[in-house]
């Protein structure tokens, strides 16, 4: 039946948030012929989802708080645009059942479940309870009303530590932290709350025993308004940073059919104990820890339950080849579900990456700029659309700021079993095309590598146990340099093509060997390693010389493709890359990638390297845009190597910067509540060997 003549009929959806969700929900209503319409802040005005819609409403400025999260602006974008539903996406308002009832007030479809049921599982305490009165198996904890600091503090100790603190009301790692130990706690509790009441306006807590290896497996259910349930599998999204996650993949490797069904019919049941309509996810922790299974007579615990769409939807999407969004807008428009649970298929295995536009190596601080590059190459990964997908908000050009979520896009791929998916997804991030922005790109590269995923041993602390492992530093070999020189050479012949040879600069002589001194540093600042090219007399190879650590000679050759690949030949080894180049302050960085590699280097001609910064003065400044949020010591103050100084938040987290050495602080140059930009000297700090005898 058409959604026009559905018993709600729908003709259009207005879409109450940004970046991929908003394109991708756009996608399958424009495909059931539904008038879309985007809402936007300032920060928003050029932003990829309000140029593919086809209508968009001006919400405000760019604070979530004076825009997206504004009950009363949205409504009003809706009644503007005459939009018969709003779907909420997931984040924002999508968890708000103030929202679904205002919504309801004006007439409007939520496409999403009734304010009622958003209300059982929004607070977590209360949600707790409810499943435990229904049987689910719970972690132990303290889901209380009372949030006495020394309370809580009391009911840790009984737990036992290691604990989890929780925003009552939250979700998505916001407002959750890991305490090992009573002399962590109060610091803990006290980040928690601040977290917690900047993203959801409410500081209860709750605390769990943490488990110590679990896997974190979750069910996507749906329900309709005719008291139908399914459940179309699980995902397993147990590799995770800061509580959020970075992986998910369906089904669960390793999961035994009989557990998947206990899970799947478990999940049905919370869902329509709370009488939910729509889809939801209801997430488990699966213990690895046999005693604790025994004890509880059951290997899986209920966690919570997410009422919306899920950001890792498309791997349950490619499993059992369903549209969930199509699915969500027929239950909206009063029409039951699509097919019964006998129908639901599971073919094939799907693994989803998050792109965040973060840096790895620095605590995944987020990170803000412009997208100079932003694409997948298809072929030159050898990659097929129906097997691969990329779910993205941005294109190039874009601009990545501080105020929302650091996620640029979602990679999914698709295979006949879990190996060919881990495959396609280590050939896919290498054709993933993006720079002018760090990203965890390569970071996600060693993790669907790295021989523990492989095999499937899982938990939600597999970045910390490996973290040795997935963030060493990677020597670059002598190879890696001549191949950048090789690129570098490449461009210097293509940007000389149209000169006179008077005003060549790839090295040209008349009647002499073509001869090119080249640098190339690691990082910047780094010192320089000389690499000379000679161009062979058929001009088809160049002969390398590589002076590091004793000169080491190699014949290479590079070959154009399509796009951006190119085909690398050294000493007769040859290489099919993705050769790409970023300006940078001392130059251009050169980046290769294939799968399972990626090289970084900078390049400049020998006689740009004359004065190259080998040291950088130490200063405590803003890693990102950002909020200060806590000043944690005082001016005058001595302190310890470490010791924290301020907190600043940037894209819904907290971050802690710690003093350098021990000394004191001399002044702080913002208090609390003023923005800083990436880069902003945040305090003046004096060592202790510069305040002695002061």
């Amino acid at each position: 039946m058409s959604l026009t003549n559905a018993p709600r009929p729908l003709r259009s959806v207005l879409i109450a948030n940004r970046g991929e969700i908003a394109c991708r929900v756009m996608r399958t209503a424009r495909r059931l012929g539904l008038r879309t319409i985007a809402v936007y802040s300032d920060a928003d005005a050029n932003a990829r989802h309000v140029r593919e819609a086809d209508e968009a409403v001006r919400l405000g400025p760019a604070p979530a708080r004076e825009s997206y999260l504004d009950i009363d602006k949205v409504i009003a974008a809706a009644q503007r645009s005459g939009a018969d539903a709003i779907h909420p996406g997931y984040g924002f308002l999508s968890e708000n059942a103030d929202f679904v009832a205002a919504c309801e007030a004006a007439g409007i479809i939520f496409v999403g479940p009734p304010a009622s049921a958003i209300a059982a599982m929004g607070d977590k305490a209360s949600a707790k309870a409810r499943m435990f009165k229904a049987g689910v198996p719970l972690v132990p904890g303290y889901h209380g009303e009372a949030q006495e600091d020394e309370l809580l503090r009391e009911e840790a100790g009984k737990i036992g530590y290691p604990v989890l603190l929780k925003a009552s009301a939250g979700g998505g790692g916001k407002g959750m932290r890991v305490v090992e130990s009573d002399r962590e706690f109060q610091a803990a509790l006290d980040g928690c709350r601040r977290e917690s009441r900047a993203a959801f306006g409410d500081e209860r807590m709750l605390i769990e025993k943490y488990l110590t290896q679990p896997r974190h497996v979750e069910v996507q259910v749906f329900c309709d308004s005719q008291g139908n349930g399914v459940y179309l599998f699980e995902r397993d999204c147990s590799v995770q940073r800061r509580h959020q996650k970075v992986l998910e993949e369906a089904p669960a490797p390793d999961l035994p059919p009989v557990l998947r069904q206990q899970m799947g019919e478990a999940a049905v049941r919370a869902a329509q104990e709370i009488g939910y309509v729509g889809a939801g996810t209801v997430e488990f922790l699966l213990d690895a820890a046999a005693e604790t299974a025994q004890e509880s007579g059951s290997p899986f615990f209920f966690m919570e339950m997410n009422t919306r769409l899920q950001v890792e939807h498309p791997v349950t999407e490619m499993i059992t080849g369903e549209d969930l969004v199509e699915w969500q807008l027929r239950v909206a428009a009063g029409l039951p579900l699509p097919k019964s649970q006998d129908a639901l298929t599971l073919t094939g295995h799907a693994i989803e990456a998050r792109l965040y536009a973060e840096d790895p190596d620095n605590d995944f601080l987020p990170a803000t700029g412009t997208l100079e590059r932003f694409g997948l190459d298809l072929n030159a990964g050898d990659l097929t659309s129906d097997r691969v997908r990329l779910d993205s908000g941005v294109e190039a050009g874009d601009d990545v700021s501080m105020h929302y979520d650091p996620m640029l896009a979602k990679l999914i791929v698709h295979g006949e079993d879990r190996g060919q998916a881990l495959a396609e997804m280590d050939r896919a991030l290498a054709a993933l095309d993006v720079s002018g922005v760090t990203t965890n790109r390569r970071f996600l590269q060693r993790l669907v590598t790295h021989p523990d995923f492989i095999a499937a041993r899982l938990d939600t602390r597999f970045i910390e146990h490996h973290h040795n492992a997935l963030f060493a530093s990677e020597p670059v070999s002598n190879a890696e340099f001549a191949c950048a020189a090789l690129v570098a050479l490449d461009q210097l012949d293509r940007a000389s093509d149209e000169r006179s040879p008077w005003e060549r600069r790839d090295g040209w002589r008349l009647n002499a060997p073509q001869h090119v001194r080249l640098a190339f540093a690691e990082a910047e600042g780094a010192p320089p390693i000389p690499v000379t090219a000679t161009r062979s007399a058929s001009q088809s190879t160049w002969q390398l010389s590589v002076d590091r650590d004793g000169e080491q000679h190699l014949e290479g050759r590079l070959q154009r493709l399509d796009g951006d690949a190119v085909a690398i030949t050294l000493d007769g080894h040859r290489r099919r890359l993705l050769a790409h180049t970023d300006p940078t302050l001392d130059g251009e960085t050169i980046i290769l990638t294939a799968a399972g590699f990626e090289s970084r280097l900078i390049w400049r001609r020998s006689d740009r390297v004359d004065h190259l910064p080998h040291e950088v003065e130490a200063r405590l400044t803003a890693s990102m845009h950002g909020t200060v949020v806590a000043l944690l010591v005082e001016p005058g103050q001595t302190v310890e190597k470490g010791t924290p100084l301020v907190v600043v938040e940037a894209m819904k987290m907290e971050h802690t910067l710690s003093a350098p050495a021990a000394g004191a602080v001399e002044a702080f140059h913002f208090k609390v509540g003023d923005a800083v930009a990436q880069g902003d000297e945040l305090l003046a700090f004096a060592t202790a060997d510069a305040t002695e005898g002061v």
